[in-house]
């Protein structure tokens, strides 16, 4: 099986990470191959916040929490790197799915890398928020257009990696 194969056939999500960040330049390389989804018609309209600041990180953490009430806990199991994808709405009518895809070559490129990854939802909800859009603003991008898809945080896995849980009976259906 080559390498590609196995990536995609042995990543896993994890909820435990260590508190070492991991180096700029693989965290780069993540966000590279993230930009190298397929989108439609080749517009382009996600874009990636790569979060490595921990303070805007434990922002972003907070306001993850509480849209669901829940601000005891860390939605982003601790995590050191959110890499958050948005999609500018504007740009195609596919900008739901190109984040997606951006999102899935973003986990792939985690587990390729050695690293633990995990998509946590809830992008969409934190920057419709007066302070997630104000995160925006700062940033340059307009809180107007772009709309959250989702957090790839990531991070170095503490403990043992997730075994694969059995794939679901008819998973697959043949017209051949």
């Amino acid at each position: 099986m080559n390498t590609t194969m196995n990536d995609l056939l042995t990543r896993r999500s994890v909820r435990s990470y260590t508190d070492e960040v991991p180096p700029m330049e693989v965290i780069e390389e993540i966000c590279k191959a993230g930009t190298y989804a397929p989108t439609g018609m080749n517009r382009q309209a996600p874009i990636i916040v790569a979060v490595t600041n921990r303070e805007v990180r434990d922002r972003l953490s907070k306001l993850n929490a509480s849209v669901f009430g829940r601000d005891d806990m860390d939605p982003f199991y601790g995590a050191p790197v959110v890499l958050v994808v948005l999609a500018d709405t504007t740009a195609a009518f596919t900008w739901k799915e190109d984040g997606s895809l951006v999102m899935g070559n973003l986990l792939n490129a985690c587990h390729a890398k050695g690293l633990g990854s995990c998509w946590i939802h809830r992008a969409k909800e934190v920057f419709e928020m007066e302070e997630g859009k104000a995160i925006l603003r700062d940033l340059g991008i307009d809180d107007t257009k772009y709309v959250g898809i989702g957090n790839c945080i990531l991070g170095y896995t503490a403990g043992d990696y997730p075994e694969a849980a059995p794939r679901k009976d008819n998973y697959v259906y043949w017209i051949k």
